[in-house]
C-alpha cells in the first residue's frame, strides 16, 4: 500500500469516528479556552481528557467543581456525571487521545514581544507521546506561521511524519467569557490546515461539537484571522479614546456622540472608550503581528498607534482625577483617599488578565493617594507577572454607604448588579470611565466622565 492511500485511510476512519462522536478529544490547558470547550465536547457526546500542568484544575473536576466564575460548579458536575469527562496531569497519557487541542497561554514579554514558551514546551511534550493517527490542533492566539514554523518540526522530533502519520491544523479560539449570547458551541469555527487530509478531519472534529466551521485554505490564514479580528478592536477603541480626549477638551460628551451616531443604520458600528485594554487578546494580539511584520522589513505604524493610545489611557485617567480632585474639592492626590469601583478587565467576570485597574492602582499610588478597591467578582487580587506587588489586596466589604469614607471614587470595571445610586449618593466625587452612572440614570455635579 502506497504512503498516499495508507494516509487517506487512516485520515478516513479517524474522521469517521470524529463525526460518529466515537472518537476521544484531548484538550490540553484547562483554563478559560480549555474548560469550555471540554463542556461542549461532552455535552455533544464526545469522550474527553482533559490536560493541565496545574493539578488543582484536574483535582477541583474530579470534585465537580468549577474554578471559573462564568462556569457554574452544576455544569461541570453534570458533565462529569456523564462518565465522558476525565481530567489529568499525567502528560503520558497524551497518546490516549485522537484529537490533541491546544489552548495554553501566549503572552508578551517584557519587551512586547510574543512568548510562546508555553506552545513551545506544550509541543515537545506532545512530541513525546504523539503516536501515528493523531490530529493536533492549535488554539493558543499567535503569530502567521507558528504552526507550520515552529509547532510541525518539534512534532516531528517524534519521528513521525506530518500528513503522513499525523496530522496538524490550527482554530483560533473565540472565547468572550461573561458574554451570555454566545457560547464555544454557537461561535463560528475557523478551521485551517497545511494539507487537504488535516483540514477535513480538523472541520470534522469541529463539526461534531460546534454549530458552524468556517474552513480557510492554510494555518497562516487561520492564524491571521485571529490577530484581524482583535487588532480591529484595538485600533476602533483607541480611536474612541482619542475621540474622548479630544471632545472632552471641547466639553463635548463623547458618550452622547456615540449613542446618537449608532443610530445610523449603515457605516457606523459603536464602539466604546475606557480606562485601558485589558484581558487576554486585545492588548496583546497587535503585537504578536508587528513583531511577525519586522521580519518582512513592514513597520504597523498604524496598530502600533493605536497600541500608544490605549496604553496611555491610564495615565489619562490618572490625570482626569487629579483635575478633578483639585476642582471639586481643592486637594491633589498626594494623601487622598481613592476607592477604585470593579478591577476585572471587564464587567461581570472575574478575570483579572491584563486589567488596567492594577496600573491605575499603580499610578495613583505613585502620586500619593491611599487606593482600595471594591470587585464582588474580585475578593482578592492574584498573582499577576507585572504587578506582583498587589498580590494578595483584598475587596472592600460592600455597604450603601461604602463610598463615604474617600475622597473620591474611580469607576474602573461597570459590573451589573452595583448600587451607582448608593455609590453617587454617598460620594464626594465620583470620577466615571464606563458612563455607568448616566446609563443608571444618574446626574449630579459631582459626577465627572474620564
Amino acid at each position: 500500500m502506497n504512503t498516499i492511500t495508507l494516509r487517506d485511510e487512516i485520515a478516513s476512519e479517524l474522521a469517521g469516528r470524529f463525526r460518529t462522536k466515537q472518537a476521544k478529544l484531548g484538550v490540553i490547558g484547562l483554563g478559560y479556552v480549555g474548560l469550555p470547550i471540554c463542556l461542549a465536547a461532552v455535552h455533544s457526546g464526545l469522550e474527553v481528557l482533559g490536560f493541565d500542568i496545574d493539578p488543582h484544575k484536574p483535582e477541583a473536576l474530579r470534585e465537580k467543581r468549577s474554578y471559573l466564575r462564568q462556569i457554574p460548579s452544576e455544569t461541570v458536575a453534570a458533565a462529569m456525571k456523564t462518565g465522558r469527562l476525565e481530567a489529568t496531569s499525567d502528560m503520558t497519557r497524551l497518546s490516549e487521545p485522537d484529537a490533541l487541542l491546544i489552548c495554553v497561554p501566549t503572552p508578551l514579554t517584557a519587551h512586547l514581544e510574543p512568548d510562546i514558551s508555553f506552545v513551545v514546551s506544550t509541543a515537545e511534550t506532545i512530541s513525546s507521546h504523539l503516536r501515528p493517527g493523531q490530529l493536533v490542533v492549535l488554539e493558543s492566539t499567535t503569530y502567521p506561521g507558528t504552526t507550520a514554523e515552529v509547532l510541525k518540526p518539534i512534532l516531528e522530533k517524534s519521528g513521525l511524519v506530518y500528513d503522513r502519520d499525523f496530522f496538524l491544523a490550527f482554530s483560533p479560539e473565540r472565547e468572550d467569557p461573561g458574554n451570555a449570547h454566545f457560547s464555544t458551541s454557537t461561535i463560528p469555527k475557523i478551521v485551517g490546515a497545511d494539507s487537504e487530509a488535516a483540514l477535513e478531519l480538523a472541520a470534522a472534529l469541529y463539526k461534531s461539537f460546534v454549530q458552524k466551521t468556517v474552513t480557510v485554505s492554510s494555518t497562516r490564514i487561520a492564524e491571521a484571522v485571529k490577530l484581524t479580528e482583535n487588532i480591529f478592536r484595538a485600533v476602533n477603541i483607541a480611536l474612541v479614546n482619542e475621540l474622548k480626549v479630544v471632545y472632552d477638551a471641547m466639553g463635548i460628551d463623547v458618550w452622547e456622540v456615540i449613542d446618537a451616531a449608532k443610530t445610523k443604520p449603515f457605516g457606523f458600528m459603536p464602539f466604546y472608550p475606557g480606562p485601558g485594554l485589558g484581558g487576554h487578546c486585545i492588548p496583546i494580539d497587535p503585537f504578536y503581528l508587528t513583531w511577525k511584520a519586522r521580519e518582512y522589513g513592514i513597520s504597523t505604524r498604524f496598530i502600533e498607534l493605536a497600541g500608544q493610545i490605549n496604553s496611555f489611557m491610564p495615565q489619562h485617567v490618572t490625570n482626569k482625577l487629579a483635575v478633578a480632585l483639585d476642582m471639586q474639592q481643592q486637594k491633589g492626590l498626594n494623601g487622598a483617599r481613592i476607592l477604585i469601583l470593579g478591577i476585572a478587565y471587564k464587567k461581570n467576570v472575574d478575570d483579572m488578565r491584563e486589567s488596567p485597574a492594577l496600573r491605575l492602582i499603580e499610578l495613583i499610588e505613585a502620586r500619593g493617594a491611599v487606593v482600595s478597591y471594591y470587585d464582588p467578582f474580585v475578593p482578592v487580587i492574584p498573582h499577576t507577572r507585572e504587578h506582583q506587588n498587589l498580590t494578595g489586596r483584598r475587596s472592600e466589604q460592600w455597604s450603601d454607604t461604602l463610598s463615604k469614607d474617600f475622597d473620591a471614587v474611580l469607576i474602573v470595571t461597570d459590573h451589573n448588579g452595583v448600587d451607582y445610586s448608593a455609590i453617587a449618593e454617598h460620594a464626594a466625587l465620583v470620577v466615571d470611565t464606563r458612563n455607568a452612572c448616566r446609563r443608571s440614570g444618574i446626574s449630579a455635579p459631582h459626577l465627572v466622565p474620564a
